[in-house]
């Protein structure tokens, strides 16, 4: 089968491998909408995971079954079916200690793309069908079901890491598409008012459309003193943190609330050794800040709680898709878009017509 695969640091390209196959609680897919991801850039171009020459990146897709495990139950030959970014092993001893997301070691749960081959391929094979796949809808979009499987399911993540409640003021740094998702988030928890930390118009307009009620420029000068000085010194209750670098990690702590405020990350940061705490900022440790950070929630439950959520209209996550994309050999230029990011860039969508396919 024809994939794009990750050959060395910066260098991708189309290679042949063989077709995966299935164990019998897995099953083979083939892509019909694919949407390269920050993550895939961060993995190929910004010193990510080391991953072995040929492996294939991608982790956000719908598919089509053409294959399933002997012991399936629930899903069978010509499903279109929502793939999770989080495929873990419903099986693995973590996942009675209620570790859903690093169940057998470090982002265990982050299979496609992570320890295996991803979705930018002819095929690719989901483990343990029955727990990780969601039927798509025939009420939803393409777009809107693309968006849970890995935008959406972390922006809630970060919304739900923060423990917003009724009234609080929040603050979103980052508004590309995991940033709007968490100021969807936020809104549906209750936040009163919400700061969005961005510049990209595009953006903006979006982050105003989903819940945000005050728009922050970073080059407007220092976004915690900006935050502290628009919320009289009190800070926010939560700040969530959906983009940036290991300045903006100590910015968030900054801005947040002494006894009780929170801090949740769902930013990946590469290019840095540490992540920075301002002694100060912190209360010299005794601040009452909690910080907290994690993988999205993946698996079937989740991707259809969410295609419900988008059903009976909480959310429209599929005005974030700006860029589409036809045919499978699209995926390499879909792919270099999001690694360039172009000013009206918000997500880019690759959609695979297989009957129209050489």
């Amino acid at each position: 089968m024809k994939v794009l695969a990750l050959m060395e640091p910066n260098k991708v390209q189309w290679i042949e491998k063989e077709k995966p196959t299935a164990g019998p609680y897995d099953a083979i897919l083939r892509p019909i909408a694919i949407a390269p991801c920050s993550s895939d850039v961060h993995t190929a171009f910004e010193g990510g995971a080391a991953k072995p020459a040929g492996f294939v990146l991608g982790h956000e897709a719908i598919g089509e079954i053409v294959e399933v495990g002997e012991l399936v139950r629930d899903f069978k030959i010509g499903d279109k079916v929502v793939v999770p970014a989080g495929t873990p092993d419903w099986r693995a001893r973590g996942i009675q200690e209620h570790n859903f997301k690093h169940p057998e070691g470090p982002f265990s749960s982050f299979m496609l793309s992570g320890s295996r081959d991803g979705v930018f391929a002819e095929f690719f094979m989901v483990n343990d069908a029955d727990n990780n796949l969601a039927i798509l809808p025939e009420d939803v979009s393409i777009d809107d079901a693309l968006m849970t499987v890995d935008m959406v399911t972390t922006g809630f993540t970060g919304a739900e890491l923060a423990d917003i409640k009724f009234g609080d003021i929040v603050c979103v740094i980052g508004i590309g598409p995991v940033g709007l998702m968490a100021i969807a988030g936020a809104k549906l928890r209750g936040a009163a008012r919400i700061f969005a930390v961005g510049t990209r118009p595009d953006c903006v307009a979006l982050a105003k459309q989903y819940g945000a009620t005050d728009i922050i420029s970073y080059k407007e000068g220092n976004i915690a003193k900006q935050v502290l000085e628009l919320t009289n010194g009190r800070g926010t209750d939560a700040t969530i943190i959906a983009g940036g670098n290991a300045e903006t990690f100590a910015l968030a702590i900054a801005m947040t609330r002494f006894g009780g405020g929170n801090i949740a990350n769902i930013n990946y940061f590469t290019g840095t050794e540490y992540l920075p705490i301002p002694a100060a900022a912190y209360g010299l440790g005794m601040s009452g800040k909690t910080i907290r950070g994690d993988l999205c929630d993946g698996g079937r439950v989740r991707i259809e709680r969410l295609l419900d959520m988008i059903r009976y209209g909480r959310i429209q996550p599929g005005k974030m898709v700006t860029h589409r994309f036809y045919g499978f050999n699209k995926i390499e230029e879909a792919f270099y878009v999001m690694r360039d990011k172009p000013k009206d860039l918000i997500k880019p969508v690759v959609y695979i017509d297989w009957s129209k396919e050489k």
